[in-house]
């Protein structure tokens, strides 16, 4: 038996919760359309949709906003969070954001271009309509290994170099405006990638002349695996790994609501002067002044406290036990699940849990509902709903290898007995896979559609 790591901090505040009856949850669900992102929160008893701003924040953080500076220019929050930024990322300018989709937005408002064609290891769902937005073609290059989830790889979010090279050399390093990678890698199971693989795609992006942006939102786990997985990396801090990740890059794009610990927040950063100019146009025009963004000097202050608290090498430690814990309860069961466990959130793969239901009809999706209805646990499809996408010039219907469900784990939020009630859930829906439906989409946006589309169950 998997042990539960015991947790490095003590409850000093608790928000009360309750699972509403069976009967109830249908009617939520028929209600929303079958779609989890439109529950209430006092429908659902555990809520695992997503770990971005749903953690718990430590009696430093809410001490700090005490101090939240709320001038409109020149607030000495900002400079706080300046400090933090440039100790840990490094770079010289900071964009503040009120979270990362707009740290995204305002980088591809300024760099892409229709039939630009963008790199990463895995584009998670706001980077995605991001590019697409504007006419720009998103290229996941993960390794072959990302796409075999019961492969045991200790960085499955690589990227392949050689599809990297091959990718520059057929449409012309020109049509790149900046290459990324994602750390860790959401979309491929939350999956890190090691400090090698970050040397030698900036060494790629570098030699092409191509900006080498990373999406940081959950760097601080990354650089913990690097020193748990990577050989040579065992003596080193978190904290020099994460400094030495960031020198390796052009730029930076971030929501602090991941390894910033906070409940809203988010920034870009740049080494380039003229790059950092016409940002702080785009912000001023969309989020806000340049020493608060989208941010109130109460967030500013609890993200740069948070920036710090998150590599924390106990806190981690504790962090990705948890995670890990939840599943190899999981898997023990006959789950089929994405290996190894990732830092952030379990992975479940319902198109092999659920073969009965074709990638058109979305297990991911089925499985999600199910799961809520069976025990008000609420998770997240990141299938074919989330993903597939049709290619902005040919039409082309792109669509994930994989068919998946996220339990992403709130920080320093949920218990050991969570978690329990979690497998024990997963061990009922076991016996009634057979008969789960596949469902239809309805109506829904062109982009991000999962957050808004309409369902209804294929009987």
């Amino acid at each position: 038996m998997t042990d539960h790591p015991p947790e490095p901090f003590r409850i000093k505040t608790i928000e009360r919760i309750h699972r509403i009856s069976r009967e109830a949850r249908a009617q939520a669900l028929e209600r929303t359309h079958y779609n989890l992102f439109g529950l209430k929160m006092a429908e659902v008893y555990i809520d695992l949709l997503t770990d971005s701003g749903t953690g718990a924040m430590s009696d430093q953080q809410w001490g700090d906003m005490l101090r939240g500076d709320e001038t409109y220019a020149g607030a000495r929050s900002f400079d706080r969070l300046q400090q933090a930024f440039a100790d840990i990322f490094g770079f010289r300018y900071l964009i503040p954001t009120h979270q990362g989709r707009a740290a995204e937005n305002i980088l591809c408002a300024l760099l892409v271009k229709p039939d630009s064609v963008i790199p990463s290891n895995a584009h998670f769902d706001t980077t995605q309509a991001n590019i697409l937005a504007r006419g720009g073609r998103p290229h996941d290059l993960g390794i072959p290994e990302a796409n075999e989830p019961a492969a045991d790889h200790p960085f499955k979010g690589n990227i392949d170099i050689g599809r990297l090279e091959a990718l520059i050399d057929e449409v012309g390093a020109e049509r790149i405006p900046f290459g990324m990678m994602t750390i860790t890698n959401n979309a491929a199971g939350g999956q890190p990638v090691s400090l090698e693989n970050l040397k030698l795609a900036s060494q790629v992006y570098r030699r092409h002349r191509i900006p080498f942006i990373i999406d940081a939102c959950r760097h601080a786990e990354n650089a913990y695996f690097i020193q748990q997985r990577e050989v040579g990396q065992a003596g080193r801090s978190v904290l020099e790994i994460a400094r030495e990740t960031f020198s390796l890059a052009d730029g930076v794009t971030m929501s602090g609501k991941k390894d910033g610990l906070a409940n809203i927040g988010g920034f870009l950063g740049f080494h380039d002067p003229d790059l950092y100019e016409r940002a702080a146009g785009e912000l001023v025009l969309r989020e806000g002044f340049l020493t608060y963004g989208g941010m109130s000097g109460r967030a500013m202050e609890a993200l740069a406290t948070g920036l710090y608290e998150a590599l924390d090498e106990k806190y981690l430690a504790y962090r990705t036990g948890q995670t890990r814990y939840l599943g190899e309860r999981i898997a023990a069961l006959g789950v089929p699940i994405i290996q190894p466990v990732g830092g952030h959130a379990v992975y479940i793969d319902a198109g092999a849990m659920l073969p009965h239901i074709p990638a058109e009809a979305f297990p991911g999706q089925s499985l999600s509902l199910a799961l809520y209805l069976e025990a008000g646990i609420r998770g997240i499809e990141l299938g074919s709903v989330a993903f597939a996408y049709e290619d902005p010039q040919s039409g082309e219907l792109h669509r994930p290898r994989l068919e998946l469900v996220r339990l992403a784990i709130p920080r320093r939020t949920y218990t050991q007995s969570h978690m329990d009630v979690i497998v024990d859930a997963f061990e009922r829906i076991l016996t009634q896979r057979d008969m789960l439906p596949g469902y239809r989409i309805l109506e829904a946006p062109r982009l991000l559609r999962h957050f808004l589309a309409k369902f209804e169950p294929i009987v």
